[in-house]
């Protein structure tokens, strides 16, 4: 057995409701020595991301919940500090999903190398990662987004959101609106190039998407990350053979009351809209000509991406219930110095 000893983070007890600090508990554990073809990660940076939160519940979903008294896991960036795999050298940066602990060990195959000389490490977690492929897919794919459409995203100051919209303005939108929680993260939307924002809190959704939209048109591409209220609101404006690409409903994910929207869903039939649901997983053949494209971006400026840092692994769990609450802009890193 190795004298190396990681911490990570388990899973305490599920949360009912809204997640708390005792639902989770910072351990410690032996790493194994390497087996063939296995490697040793060290973790630089880590995600929490809101669909982590379905995983919590004792449910059956579309992946597996999480263990009780285990380690959580999602994804993670990191370097190869030893190796027993013909595919991976030590000092290779890689991703993984073996987050929410200092040190991994998994066989090379399941990692990803990544070239830290194009961004820093946590942006392979971001707008370079499985963040960024789930915005360019929902859009491109997904909704079928065509240039010269008006696009709205619901929680556009997230990780997710603020990639689509920008994204959209890159591929030719005539118009993107996004909402958000704060007349800060408003502002900031603006910054990032949206055409219109709103802040959620203000008034009923529906109100503030038409006073947003701002001229007799609607809306063409939703890209929903929020349900409940604004999926409604989206859907009393969309034109006929508007697309919703739903990607989240974090509205209701710590809620213990049924939500009753979106009560207008019959609409959808006499409009002929097309509302589908999606998985990154299933749109990783899109990954190369995404990360082409978003490299691109990236260099000339035409997208930029936030993130909100939380240093220490022992602040983890706090970093996602912060998330939870919407104290992101941008994507939600935890650095493991």
């Amino acid at each position: 057995m190795s004298a190396l000893v990681s911490r990570e983070i388990q899973l305490a007890s599920r949360p009912h409701g809204w997640p708390v600090p005792e639902n989770f508990r910072l351990a410690e554990r032996p790493v194994p020595e390497l087996e063939d073809g296995e490697v040793l990660v060290r973790n630089l940076a880590m995600s929490v991301d809101p669909y982590m939160r379905g995983r919590m519940n004792d449910a059956k979903s579309y992946s597996a919940p999480f263990a009780l008294d285990a380690a959580l896991d999602g994804g993670a960036v990191g370097e190869v500090v030893a190796s027993r795999s013909d595919v991976r050298k030590e000092g290779d940066v890689v991703v993984h999903g073996l987050g929410w602990r200092d040190y991994a060990v998994l066989p090379g195959q399941g990692t990803r190398k990544v070239d830290p000389s194009l961004a820093r490490p946590s942006a392979f977690l971001g707008a370079l990662g499985m963040t960024g492929l789930t915005a360019y897919a929902g859009l491109t794919r997904v909704a079928a987004f065509k240039p010269g459409e008006t696009v709205f995203v619901s929680g556009a100051a997230g990780a997710v959101g603020s990639l689509v919209g920008q994204a959209a303005k890159a591929l030719g939108a005539a118009r993107v609106i996004g909402s958000a929680g704060s007349a800060e993260k408003v502002a900031h939307l603006l910054d990032l190039g949206f055409d219109a924002a709103f802040n959620y809190h203000d008034g009923p959704a529906r109100e503030l998407l038409r006073g947003a939209l701002g001229y007799s048109g609607g809306v063409d591409v939703y890209f929903d990350n929020v349900g409940g209220e604004q999926l409604e609101a989206a859907i009393s404006v969309m034109n006929p053979f508007g697309r919703i690409a739903l990607c989240g409903a974090i509205s209701a994910y710590n809620t213990t009351d049924a939500t009753p929207a979106p009560r207008n869903l019959a609409s959808a039939i006499g409009k002929q809209l097309t509302l589908r649901g999606f998985l990154v997983g299933a749109h990783q053949d899109l990954a190369g000509e995404f990360v082409d494209k978003m490299a691109g971006w990236l260099a000339a400026g035409t997208v930029r991406f936030d993130e909100t840092v939380v240093e220490g692994l022992e602040n983890a769990p706090q970093a996602f219930i912060d998330l939870m609450r919407g104290a992101n802009t941008g994507k939600m890193v935890v650095t493991l110095p």
